[in-house]
């Protein structure tokens, strides 16, 4: 990852995304502050961002998925941030999304887009707290018959997610941590 766009990163996320003050996060835990890293994911210049260092961070963990996803939404942009960087430098790599819940109705498929049974992919996280959701988009592929080669963060929080999906026996690499951008719980 470049110095100058990792940094620029941290900026932005510091800018556009952190909020201070008293919140509950979804795993339930309360923190005095909180990453809303959508409004980085789905900013012109995030995207740029996300995508140059999630697919640099890909390719130094020598990942080679066929495509990048995670749970829908936080997942969503920065899976199609890496795709669309991809697409410049090659090897190709598309994107996919998991929904929380397999469709009742048309196909009934639980992961919407560029994945097939056999697929090597990345799951695609914005922010890991305690590994959950990125645990839940790990089963939904593994279910649909594909293999998952590691977790890919825009942001780790350092409270205990990376080492539970460490455990679960998958590398995870962040293009930021909580420390890294002055956040304390």
């Amino acid at each position: 990852m470049t110095p100058a766009d990792s940094e620029a990163l941290d900026r932005l996320l510091l800018a556009r995304s952190v909020k201070r003050g008293h919140f509950v996060l979804a795993s339930g835990r309360t923190s005095t502050f909180y990453i809303d890293c959508r409004l980085t994911t789905l900013s012109a210049e995030g995207l740029a961002l996300i995508g140059r260092l999630g697919l640099q961070a890909i390719r130094a963990r020598q990942w080679t998925p066929r495509s990048v996803g995670g749970l829908t939404m936080g997942a969503d942009p920065v899976a199609c941030a890496i795709a669309a960087a991809s697409a410049s430098s090659g090897p190709v790599v598309d994107a996919f999304s998991v929904r929380k819940e397999a469709k009742a109705h048309g196909t009934g498929r639980q992961i919407e887009g560029n994945f097939s049974p056999g697929d090597a992919v990345v799951v695609v996280e914005d922010v890991i707290t305690t590994g959950a959701s990125a645990l839940k988009a790990v089963d939904a592929v593994r279910a649909g018959g594909g293999t998952v080669l590691g977790v890919l963060a825009v942001v780790d929080r350092e409270e205990g997610g990376r080492d539970v999906i460490e455990k679960a026996g998958l590398g995870v690499s962040a293009l930021t941590t909580a420390t890294r951008l002055g956040l304390s719980s």
